[in-house]
């Protein structure tokens, strides 16, 4: 109802004003004075202001102008009721910011018309700025609720559609899918095509991914290159236990199909592998942002895998994730707890049968898991990021123990430290490499930095950088696991390395009649064409040892001669001088 104050200080007049807004269907307040009408224009913000002019204490100039001061009621409509028409102070009161004078005395028609013009008026001031503060409100609520590249509903969406799904899930009992799923080397994309390709890749899937679902269900779009389906009332029995031919799982297997078609990028045909997991409700009996969850992992899981369909949640991807959680919280607590050790396994000259080097490998003996392998615990420390604090640690202890070896026996030894992936891509790697050597006061040319080939190849420009820049320390670079990846003759020319290391998947069968023989025979020829070092890797009988020496390979490393052992341990070898026997 239209609100309308009346600043009256005579009564009688005041209660008739009353008496016609209460005819003509408006709810009146009134105030006796001023301060009182300030007070209740600030109390109430009136839709119309009707005042008297000649008042006590504060007249009705003073009210307007308190009024308009002030944010909350500087725009609501003020007629002035006055006995005064003259001429001059209509025009005090117009300058002061009055919108229309009422002469007294008048009738209700003319207070009546006074209203009807002032609320007309303020409509048709007022109504274009509502309009447009509520498109602006449905803008703002878009922004909150869907994702501004493609369209889709957001994560918030997303997890309110969910839990709806899930409350009607449980008042009727039904099915409920929940996909995860990304694009695999999405990052690839906008470094050969830039960015703006990688947003029209990820429109593209968008358009896909709403064509091969139904009306009542949700693709949403999570973050970067992550999407999200939710399949709701779905057939209960037909998807108990993820059964392979349940409609979740046949959806699931549909998607991506659809999702593996090519698509054009600027004008070339570009393959996207597709990483996809998910869980059913209620088989995965959790809660909203459990199910989510669980699908990102079982995602997760399917990739590292390598499987190329839907990977749905199980008890088995449970528990390895328990597991993995158990691992990670002790692996954090492992520096801190000194349960991280360092073993060497030493490197033999393929001439003299001395030893010349090492390869330091780390270890974990926790008090808790007993020994942990480094297959189980370093790809969680890269996962955490945790392998940088651990990795640091280990390059420092290695370099110390090769300084106190040197300076002991006098023996120019070598130590070679591998450097995961995620390592090598940090930034200040040359920094931190300089700084162990000045703590350690160990000579660069007694240190070796490992790579393996695929780390290397990931990114060949980025890695050039930065190998020279460690070769420019004076440290030593070698290629490790040598002949398992994708390395190209005329990249190998390039990459400033002094050290090749056949892959013991190689050396395994090198003396077989298969093709191994003749890849380690490829590889030491190549590194010799290059005037490389090659140092073959897993060596452990003497028909392997004679085949690599008719070679004219280097040096070996291998439980022929010795397995990686403790610091302790490998002291005495160098204080026996022990040889390889040739």
């Amino acid at each position: 109802m239209t609100t309308i104050l009346i600043v009256e200080d005579t009564a009688s007049l005041r209660e008739e004003i009353l008496q016609m807004l209460n005819l003509m269907n408006f709810q009146g307040v009134a105030a006796p004075n001023g301060v009182t009408a300030v007070q209740l224009a600030q109390q109430y913000l009136p839709d119309i202001i009707l005042c008297d002019i000649m008042m006590p204490e504060m007249d009705g100039y003073a009210v307007l102008q308190t009024l308009r001061r002030n944010p909350e009621t500087a725009r609501i409509p003020f007629i002035f009721l006055t006995a005064k028409a003259e001429r001059a102070d209509i025009r005090r009161g117009m300058n002061l910011g009055a919108d229309d004078y009422l002469t007294k005395p008048f009738t209700s028609d003319d207070l009546g018309e006074a209203i009807a013009a002032r609320l007309y008026k303020q409509a048709a001031i007022t109504t274009p700025y509502v309009s447009e503060m509520k498109r602006a409100a449905e803008q703002l609520g878009q922004m909150a609720f869907r994702d501004g590249l493609t369209g889709l509903p957001n994560r918030i969406q997303f997890q309110h559609r969910l839990q709806e799904a899930l409350v009607q899930a449980k008042l009727s009992p039904r099915a409920i899918g929940v996909l995860c799923l990304n694009l695999d080397r999405f990052r690839a994309v906008n470094v050969r095509f830039g960015q703006s390709a990688g947003d029209a890749l990820l429109q593209a899937v968008a358009e896909r991914l709403k064509a091969c679902v139904m009306s009542n269900d949700t693709v949403a779009r999570l973050s970067g290159d992550e999407f999200c389906i939710l399949l709701p009332s779905r057939d209960l029995d037909c998807n108990l236990d993820g059964d392979s031919n349940g409609d979740i799982a046949l959806a699931a297997e549909e998607i991506l199909k659809t999702l593996s078609a090519p698509y054009l990028i600027q004008d070339q045909s570009l393959r996207i592998q597709i990483n996809m997991g998910g869980t059913i409700y209620p088989n995965d009996c959790s809660s909203g942002d459990r199910l989510l969850n669980h699908a990102v992992i079982a995602m997760n899981w399917g990739r590292d895998q390598g499987n190329t369909r839907c990977q749905f949640y199980s008890g088995e991807i449970a528990q390895a994730t328990a597991n993995r959680h158990i691992l990670e919280t002790g692996l954090r607590r492992a520096l801190d707890k000194s349960e991280l050790k360092v073993h060497y396994q030493p490197q033999v000259n393929l001439v003299t049968g001395r030893i010349i080097g090492a390869e330091a490998f780390l270890r974990w003996q926790s008090t808790e898991l007993g020994s942990v392998p480094p297959f189980s615990f370093i790809p969680v420390a890269e996962e955490t990021g945790l392998i940088v604090p651990i990795g640091a640690w280990m390059i420092h202890m290695a370099c110390l123990q090769a300084k106190l070896w040197q300076s002991k026996y006098l023996l120019p030894l070598r130590m070679s430290v591998n450097l995961s992936a995620y390592q090598f891509k940090q930034p200040g790697l040359t920094r931190s490499i300089t700084q162990v050597l000045q703590e350690t006061e160990l000579d660069a040319d007694l240190l070796a930095i490992e790579l393996s080939e695929a780390t290397i190849m990931e990114d060949v420009e980025a890695s050039l950088i930065t190998l020279q820049q460690i070769r420019e320390l004076g440290v030593h670079v070698s290629i490790d696991d040598f002949g398992t990846g994708y390395s190209s003759l005329n990249y190998l020319t390039q990459l400033p390395v002094d050290t090749l290391k056949i892959d013991r998947a190689f050396i395994s069968n090198i003396v077989s009649p298969d093709q191994d023989g003749a890849i380690a025979s490829a590889i030491t020829a190549l590194a010799r064409s290059l005037n490389l070092r090659v140092v073959a890797e897993g060596v452990e009988t003497q028909e392997q040892l004679a085949f690599l020496r008719r070679q004219g390979c280097n040096a070996l490393q291998g439980f022929l001669f010795s397995p990686a052992i403790s610091a302790e341990e490998f002291e005495r070898l160098l204080a026996e001088d022990k040889r390889l026997l040739l």
